[in-house]
């Protein structure tokens, strides 16, 4: 089962995206802020997708990202940045894609199979 690791602040927001790719037939772990997320890649399991957002308490998503990129192990993961607004220029080099909030629930399943292909399917070679 691929796994994707979902980082937002929102608990809504974070349950009613982690509930839907759950749904789908994804295996979702949940991080309320990007300090949270980093320590859920230190586990030997990494996922197939990370999915952050970009405005949060703690550490945000430009600055998980920035540590995300300096960790060569964690190189080819891709990083989709959620975000409310167009994102910042400096954070597009950073992230493999975005996702403007609010987002179709189709929109967000292409975008997953894109980076992950279909549940219980090999990710797609980029």
């Amino acid at each position: 089962m691929k796994r994707i690791l979902l980082i937002e602040d929102d608990a809504g927001i974070r349950e009613g995206i982690g509930d839907l790719l759950t749904l789908e037939g994804y295996r979702v772990d949940r991080a309320a802020n990007g300090e949270e997320g980093l320590a859920l890649l230190r586990r030997p399991d990494r996922p197939a997708l990370v999915i952050v957002d970009l405005v949060m308490p703690v550490m945000n998503g430009m600055q998980f990202l920035e540590r995300f990129h300096q960790d060569p192990r964690l190189a080819g993961i891709p990083a989709v940045l959620m975000t409310a607004a167009m994102p910042p220029a400096a954070a597009l080099p950073k992230a493999s894609d975005y996702l403007s909030k609010p987002f179709d629930v189709g929109e967000l399943l292409r975008l997953v199979e894109r980076y992950c292909g279909p549940p219980g399917v090999a990710a797609p070679v980029a």
